[in-house]
């Protein structure tokens, strides 16, 4: 992926790229339309539009069977990213595979979640999941437990980052900012955990509830200071970061 804004990777030459993937899986595709629909249509949009265009053209291209389409999608996605980078630099094409879930899946629970699974090996599912959040908040919070769990980095941090309450380009969670209690179990299950990108990403779900929750987010610091492994003090240093620019009395002595 060569240097050049982000938005303009999802034009036309992406169509194609998904036409060409889907085609090799031998998926009945009208690749012609698709990518003139595309190629017609983003020009004036901006990332976030580009991406949704792109999902929203899949939906009129592919089968009206969810499970049959998404299906389709899956198999295109192709190997996992062993790294903790390359989401947006060699996975950006899964987006619009993204967009599809959390648009037109909330109807396919399980199907989707699976989706998402696979998704976020590769790109993240992190947006994808909010909507089913809002909409069966138990049962997915069941999942993401079980995600907190898995031996693949990706779907550990997934656990974190898609329930935070105020995930940067996404809509809040309202349901945990009035009350982050139930996503608590999640970040249990990853206060020692050894990848510097799921420790980042539960730093930042702790951080998020400190806005709006500080004493609960201060009770869970100050249970996870005692005994703390090397990995919990990077994760209680990372979330207090705020206050410790402020020099808060407080968070100093939770870090010393």
């Amino acid at each position: 992926m060569a240097f050049k804004q982000l938005k303009l990777w999802f034009d036309g030459d992406l169509a194609n790229l998904l036409a060409n993937k889907l085609m090799e899986q031998q998926v009945e595709f009208d690749k012609s339309s698709f990518v003139r629909t595309i190629a017609d249509e983003v020009d004036d949009l901006e990332l976030k539009d580009r991406v949704e265009c792109i999902a929203d053209t899949l939906k009129s291209h592919l089968s009206k069977d969810y499970p049959v389409a998404i299906s389709q999608l899956i198999k295109i996605l192709g190997p996992e990213n062993e790294k903790e980078t390359g989401m947006f630099k060699e996975y950006y094409w899964v987006m619009p595979i993204a967009k599809y879930v959390e648009k037109y899946g909330l109807e396919h629970f399980d199907i989707s979640m699976n989706a998402i699974q696979e998704i976020t090996k590769r790109n993240t599912g992190e947006y994808t999941i909010r909507p089913y959040l809002e909409r069966y908040s138990e049962r997915t919070l069941k999942v993401m437990k079980t995600w907190s769990k898995d031996k693949n980095k990706h779907v550990r941090r997934l656990s974190s980052e898609g329930v935070r309450p105020r995930l940067p380009w996404a809509s809040k969670l309202d349901i945990f900012i009035k009350d982050p209690s139930p996503i608590l179990p999640i970040l249990e299950s990853l206060k020692d955990d050894a990848s510097k990108y799921v420790q980042t990403s539960v730093a930042n779900c702790i951080n998020d509830i400190l806005k709006d929750n500080p004493e609960i987010a201060k009770k869970l610091i100050a249970r996870w200071a005692r005994n703390a492994t090397k990995e919990r003090k990077w994760i209680i240093k990372h979330a207090l970061r705020n206050l410790i620019k402020t020099k808060d009395l407080w968070a100093l002595k939770m870090v010393e």
